[in-house]
């Protein structure tokens, strides 16, 4: 589905925002694959570049909050005593937060609303599970010998991190990472449903899914396509996630 949304829209001879009223909301055919929408666009080609932005937003915010929350937790449950407790009360006090209140705030303070903003906004959210994650796999591998022989050679923090303590948390966080997307592309999907995402006249899978619920009694394929394309992209990515899960498991190594 990524490499169609990728391709899809480049190959096709219709642009995702070209309208043409005679052919408005007219069901799938031979032209239209997915029918069209009330304003004759092609709906597969706006599925498809909503896609981009979806998947895009997706990928992007989790890698902001990859970067932060595994920096974040590693520094805290390296250090340990006070400086961790107060990182990670900070941790808890941004989680106290309710998130459409954060976004909202940064739309209001930016007087826009862009897919910056919901980089921002997501990753500011999402990073908060990946240290508290980080943070206890940090704790434990503290206190293995490999650590304290690292230590006892002088070697310093920066160097035990790096080259001890993050490789050996590379299971947790690339499994973490895969159920991280497919959160992240719900959520993204979730504020533009609300009008708080990606604005007209760009397209995503949360605005289709959107129009297509309030015309769901007399154009149903406009809810079809874009809720069918989203459902088989979330569980892939959920599938693939739970798939590097028990594979990275060291229980489950024969």
């Amino acid at each position: 589905i990524t490499l169609l949304c990728l391709i899809g829209p480049a190959l096709s001879s219709y642009s995702f925002d070209q309208q043409d009223l005679a052919y408005g909301a007219q069901g799938p055919s031979a032209e239209h694959w997915f029918g069209t929408d009330d304003l004759g666009r092609d709906l597969m080609v706006r599925i498809l570049v909503g896609g981009q932005i979806s998947i895009g937003v997706g990928f992007a915010a989790t890698l902001i909050a990859l970067i932060i929350g595994v920096s974040y937790g590693a520094f805290a449950g390296y250090r340990g005593g006070a400086t961790e407790a107060a990182l990670m009360r900070f941790v808890d006090a941004v989680y106290a937060l309710p998130f459409t209140m954060m976004v909202i705030i940064l739309t209001v303070t930016f007087d826009k609303k862009s897919i910056f903003l919901i980089f921002m906004a997501i990753g500011a959210v999402e990073w908060l599970t990946m240290a508290r994650i980080v943070r206890g796999q940090t704790r434990a591998l503290r206190k293995q010998t490999f650590v304290d022989a690292a230590i006892v050679s002088g070697a310093k923090e920066s160097h035990i991190l790096l080259r001890h303590i993050l490789p050996n948390l590379l299971g947790p966080v690339i499994v973490y990472t895969t159920l991280t997307i497919p959160a992240v592309i719900l959520l993204e999907s979730i504020l533009s449903f609300l009008g708080l995402g990606v604005q007209p006249p760009m397209s995503s899978w949360g605005i289709l899914i959107s129009d297509g619920a309030e015309k769901i009694d007399i154009y149903p394929w406009m809810l079809f396509f874009p809720a069918l394309f989203f459902s088989l992209t979330i569980f892939a990515l959920n599938f693939m996630g739970d798939g590097l899960r028990d594979a990275l498991d060291p229980k489950e190594s024969k």
